[in-house]
């Protein structure tokens, strides 16, 4: 394979890198299905939080063997190694090149894990590769790598599944079918909400060199050169707007995601985001507060997305309707009448119907029901099915996109469908 590190990325966008990502890996798709008793064989790409976390949840399910672990940083890999001697008793091979991972033709699907920058180039090669994808969500960091991800995925036929646990709760399916029923009326306007209330200052620190057995270069890989600083790497990352889009692409993926599938929508029309650094002026880029406002073709809904470092003072979600209006309540969602507003709720009117949060299984059935509904797609060959297919996640990415663009050009920004870009509305 060629080669694939920040230098092959000086002077050129991630736009571009990923467009040379189809034609730079020369590996041909091969068409497989794995059969119910065999189990798949795993590899993870990435392995910090949530790297592990999707690796335990696949491992828990007891369909997969993990044989290949993959990280820059090696304490990372390691740990993720030992993870998976303990719980099958066999260590799996490590590797720092995802490249050399794709390169085995025992695996079946990888996970990606890796900061949202490398997203996109990971998958489409995996794709090119013959493998199926476990991407944790956001899909990409644009909307152009989006739609080359969905291209990949059609291409070399791959079973591409975004990493949008909530999708897989059963009230929140309950909630879609709901909505999809018309008892709601036409749909005039959604709100969501995202709190941050756990996330505290950075304390400043100084660039130095990269700790022993990371390769810093590796990591950078499309995004800019900077010299290392701790405050950039690792969990963080998602604070620049070098490696990922904030908070938008961080929690309002899970709140935008289910409204689009609900709504069967796809790229807004319009979007406008707005915030700004109020409380932690401590070197990130990305606000701290932010709202997010999308409006979508003929005479779609509008969707307002609330993103703060507060706690939540009773706000919730909500999809409105003329006819009803449906509010998400742990553990749970209610549906509100929209007529006679003085009784019950004060918002919303009164309650007329309450659906109960469906958790078989306990809080493990939450978090496995994604993989294993995306092991039942690799086992039939089929996208049908798929909680949160490649699609679908593009869907969500081109809406926060769309948002971002607007904050960071402080514009109304419109989405050209002809072109497939953003401009100014």
């Amino acid at each position: 394979m060629s080669s694939i590190s920040r230098r092959n990325f000086i002077g050129a966008s991630t736009t571009a890198a990923v467009g040379t990502a189809l034609t730079a890996v020369a590996a041909t798709a091969e068409e497989k299905k794995v059969s119910e008793n065999d189990k798949l064989n795993i590899a993870l790409i990435g392995c910090g939080g949530m790297g592990g976390g999707d690796l335990r949840d696949h491992l828990k399910t007891g369909e997969t063997n993990c044989v290949a672990v993959c990280d820059v940083d090696d304490s990372h890999a390691n740990e993720k190694a030992n993870q998976v001697e303990e719980h099958s008793g066999k260590r799996p091979d490590i590797y720092k090149d995802f490249r050399k991972v794709l390169d085995r033709d025992d695996i079946d699907t990888v996970i990606v894990a890796t900061p949202d920058h490398w997203h996109a180039l990971i998958a489409i090669s995996a794709c090119q590769a013959g493998k199926d994808v476990y991407c944790e969500k956001p899909l990409a960091t644009s909307i152009h790598e989006g739609r080359v991800m969905v291209d990949a995925a059609e291409k070399y036929g791959r079973i591409v599944q975004i990493g949008t646990q909530q999708r897989s709760a059963e009230h929140y399916g309950d909630a879609i079918d709901f909505v999809k029923s018309g008892k709601l009326g036409k749909i005039r306007l959604i709100k969501a909400w995202a709190y941050l209330d756990w996330k505290g200052e950075l304390p400043p620190k100084p660039d130095s060199d990269p700790p022993e057995g990371v390769d810093y270069d590796f990591w950078l890989g499309p995004a800019p050169k900077r010299p290392f600083n701790e405050n950039r790497f690792h969990f963080n990352f998602r604070w620049y707007w070098d490696y990922s889009g904030g908070i938008a692409t961080d929690l309002f993926i899970h709140r935008i995601t289910r409204l689009i599938k609900a709504l069967e929508l796809e790229e807004p029309d319009y979007g406008m985001g707005y915030g700004d650094i109020y409380l932690w002026d401590d070197g990130r880029d990305i606000p701290d507060n932010y709202q997010m406002a999308l409006k979508y073709p003929n005479k779609g809904p509008m969707i307002y997305v609330l993103g703060t470092m507060s706690n939540k003072y009773g706000l919730m979600h909500c999809i409105r309707g003329d006819k009803a209006t449906l509010v998400f309540e742990e553990p749970g969602f209610k549906i509100y009448t929209e007529d006679n507003a003085n009784e019950g709720n004060k918002e919303y009117g009164k309650c007329i119907e309450t659906y109960e949060r469906k958790l078989t299984g306990g809080d493990d059935a939450f978090y496995q029901g994604n993989h294993i509904n995306h092991h039942a797609a690799i086992r039939s060959g089929s996208t049908k099915d798929l909680n949160c297919p490649v699609t679908l996640g593009h869907y969500a990415v081109a809406a926060v996109n769309v948002a971002n663009e607007g904050y960071r050009a402080n514009k109304l920004m419109k989405w050209d469908q002809a072109s497939q870009t953003i401009k100014p509305a």
